[in-house]
């Protein structure tokens, strides 16, 4: 079971499983980031009802497990009559959670940029959109990219969890192998996978940092 004629036999499932890995990590990123970081403008907004509808959904997804949603998401919003095939409720669970966690991450960076920068954008005459766009994103964004790198590293792990609703992701694949031939060969192969896919992120979010690093 160990022998490389083995592991070529079940490298195309697993290498099928890490495509559907990388894209539920890819488009959770895609949709989560801007949503959070708007969500993130609402809970540092002066309107009331906007900071309490979307404090009660941040608690809300940040207090309840992943795994939780996606099983309600799937099986439990049927009943109501709202019906997702596997993998879009996988991705509509997943932006749903990590941008709360976006959002909770760029609170804090929008709240650490000093007030005296918004005053000099007022005697600048730039608008609100001006100011956030030209002055406060820039600096947020150094703020709070290791923060982001760390939810970005905790998202290529809990995309293993869409195997709960049948999606066949790369630890699908690799238990699937595993239980058919009786061999644990596999599961260290999705290990050894998922190293990697975080190797690259880690790499990748370093040199984001690195590139931001003048701003110290």
């Amino acid at each position: 079971m160990f022998s490389l004629n083995y592991i070529s036999q079940i490298l195309p499932s697993l290498l099928s499983g890490t495509t559907m890995t990388l894209k539920i990590f890819c488009w959770t990123l895609i949709g989560a980031l801007p949503i959070g970081m708007i969500f993130g403008l609402g809970l540092v907004s002066k309107i009331r009802p906007i900071r309490y509808i979307l404090n009660f959904y941040v608690w809300l997804m940040r207090g309840t497990p992943l795994l939780l949603q996606l099983i309600f998401v799937f099986y439990g919003l049927p009943i109501v009559g709202i019906v997702f095939q596997r993998y879009d409720a996988a991705l509509f669970a997943f932006i749903l959670n990590y941008s709360a966690y976006f959002a909770e991450i760029f609170r804090g960076g929008l709240q650490s940029v000093d007030r005296g920068q918004y005053e000099a954008a007022k005697v600048l005459r730039l608008s609100y959109w001006q100011t956030i766009r030209k002055i406060v994103i820039p600096q947020v964004a150094k703020i709070v990219l290791p923060s982001i790198g760390n939810e970005v590293i905790n998202l290529v792990k809990d995309s293993s969890l869409v195997y709960v609703i049948g999606i066949g992701d790369l630890l699908r694949a690799g238990n699937v192998a595993s239980s058919r031939d009786v061999t644990l060969v596999p599961l260290l192969l999705v290990g050894i996978i998922y190293l990697l896919l975080t190797a690259v992120c880690t790499y990748i979010l370093r040199r984001v940092e690195k590139h931001y690093a003048y701003w110290r």
